[in-house]
């Protein structure tokens, strides 16, 4: 009996590995290198769709990273004041913006903010979700269950590592680099 019990855990162990492995990928093209990013569809599907949908749309490519804070996280993603290439860029009110689609309700899980994993910028509302996101520079365990992690950096942190970071204690960055395209892999 225990060695069913046993062969049943490895093969769901396998499963769950297969699984896993087919969650969604994506390329982050930055000045500096690609970035291999994979979505936890699973955990976050609301937030993994809104972000697929937004780069399919190509409204990520020009956007800058507005907001990089050495140690702790590098924000972007606010695709109307922060797209480089919009009529409406505006480095002063990037951060503030997003899309016109309605905001996406919060996906907390156990998932733990550590070094590399993409999560859902807010305000101070859980359910204000719309297109910005960061990337966890070290761990930030005081964010775990209080934002929607929804991906993680595979390859490429060392270009996520040279984007310019930001001055004063709320990291703006007055020269900011930019996502040059965000696509399916």
């Amino acid at each position: 009996m225990n060695k069913y019990i046993y062969l049943f855990i490895v093969i769901f162990g396998l499963l769950s590995n297969e699984i896993k492995a087919e969650d969604i990928k994506m390329i982050l093209k930055l000045e500096h290198g690609n970035v291999e990013i994979e979505l936890f569809d699973k955990i976050a599907p609301n937030h993994v769709k809104r972000f697929k949908d937004l780069a399919e749309k190509g409204l990520y490519n020009g956007v800058v990273f507005h907001r990089v804070i050495d140690g702790f996280m590098a924000q972007t993603g606010d695709v109307k004041f922060g797209n480089k290439n919009n009529k409406d860029y505006n480095l002063q009110l990037a951060g503030t913006g997003g899309s016109d689609l309605p905001n996406v309700n919060a996906e907390f899980s156990d998932t733990a903010h550590v070094r590399g994993v993409l999560s859902a910028a807010r305000s101070s509302d859980p359910n204000s979700f719309n297109s910005q996101f960061f990337i966890c520079l070290d761990s930030a365990p005081h964010l775990d269950r209080q934002y929607s992690a929804f991906g993680k950096v595979t390859k490429g942190m060392e270009y996520i590592d040279q984007i310019k970071k930001g001055d004063g204690p709320n990291g703006m960055v007055s020269d900011p680099d930019h996502i040059v395209s965000l696509k399916l892999k």
